[in-house]
Protein backbone atom coordinates (compact mmCIF):
# COMPACT_ATOMS: atom_id res chain seq x y z
CA UNK A 1 0.00 0.00 0.00
CA UNK A 2 1.50 3.76 -0.82
CA UNK A 3 1.39 5.22 1.71
CA UNK A 4 -0.45 9.33 1.63
CA UNK A 5 0.89 12.33 0.42
CA UNK A 6 2.06 13.95 3.27
CA UNK A 7 4.08 11.04 4.56
CA UNK A 8 5.53 10.88 1.20
CA UNK A 9 6.46 14.35 1.65
CA UNK A 10 7.82 14.27 5.02
CA UNK A 11 10.13 11.11 4.23
CA UNK A 12 11.01 13.02 1.06
CA UNK A 13 12.48 15.65 2.63
CA UNK A 14 14.20 14.15 6.05
CA UNK A 15 15.60 11.84 3.15
CA UNK A 16 17.03 14.26 0.96
CA UNK A 17 18.11 16.53 3.94
CA UNK A 18 20.31 13.83 5.45
CA UNK A 19 21.99 13.09 2.24
CA UNK A 20 22.82 17.34 1.73
CA UNK A 21 23.53 16.91 5.50
CA UNK A 22 21.47 20.17 5.75
CA UNK A 23 17.73 21.33 5.59
CA UNK A 24 16.05 21.49 2.05
CA UNK A 25 13.55 24.27 1.11
CA UNK A 26 10.06 24.06 -0.77
CA UNK A 27 10.87 23.45 -4.48
CA UNK A 28 14.71 23.39 -3.93
CA UNK A 29 16.23 21.84 -6.77
CA UNK A 30 18.44 19.11 -6.21
CA UNK A 31 19.77 17.07 -9.26
CA UNK A 32 19.71 19.79 -11.73
CA UNK A 33 21.41 22.36 -9.49
CA UNK A 34 24.39 19.79 -8.57
CA UNK A 35 23.37 19.44 -5.16
CA UNK A 36 23.00 15.43 -5.79
CA UNK A 37 24.30 13.71 -8.05
CA UNK A 38 22.99 10.19 -9.96
CA UNK A 39 24.55 7.92 -7.39
CA UNK A 40 23.17 9.87 -4.58
CA UNK A 41 19.74 9.51 -6.25
CA UNK A 42 20.31 5.51 -6.14
CA UNK A 43 21.06 6.49 -2.25
CA UNK A 44 17.87 8.39 -2.17
CA UNK A 45 15.46 6.05 -3.43
CA UNK A 46 16.59 3.57 -1.26
CA UNK A 47 16.25 5.48 2.04
CA UNK A 48 12.84 6.43 0.70
CA UNK A 49 11.78 2.40 -0.02
CA UNK A 50 13.46 1.78 3.75
CA UNK A 51 11.63 4.40 5.25
CA UNK A 52 7.71 3.93 3.71
CA UNK A 53 8.34 0.01 2.95
CA UNK A 54 7.51 0.09 -0.41
CA UNK A 55 9.28 -0.88 -3.83
CA UNK A 56 10.50 1.87 -6.48
CA UNK A 57 10.80 -0.13 -10.00
CA UNK A 58 14.33 1.31 -11.17
CA UNK A 59 13.10 0.18 -14.87
CA UNK A 60 11.64 3.27 -15.29
CA UNK A 61 12.89 5.58 -13.60
CA UNK A 62 14.87 9.68 -14.63
CA UNK A 63 17.21 11.09 -11.75
CA UNK A 64 14.93 14.32 -12.67
CA UNK A 65 12.01 12.21 -11.27
CA UNK A 66 13.59 12.78 -7.96
CA UNK A 67 14.69 16.52 -8.82
CA UNK A 68 12.31 18.30 -6.05
CA UNK A 69 9.96 17.24 -3.01
CA UNK A 70 6.97 17.53 -5.09
CA UNK A 71 8.56 15.37 -7.98
CA UNK A 72 9.57 12.86 -5.75
CA UNK A 73 5.70 12.50 -4.11
CA UNK A 74 4.47 12.59 -7.80
CA UNK A 75 6.74 9.92 -8.87
CA UNK A 76 6.32 7.11 -5.46
CA UNK A 77 2.29 7.81 -6.10
CA UNK A 78 3.11 6.49 -9.64
CA UNK A 79 4.07 3.03 -8.00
Amino acid sequence: MIPDSATIRNAAREVASQLLGRPISEGQRLVTSGLIDSLSVLKLIGLLEKKLGIKIPPDSLQPEDFDDVDLIVATVERF
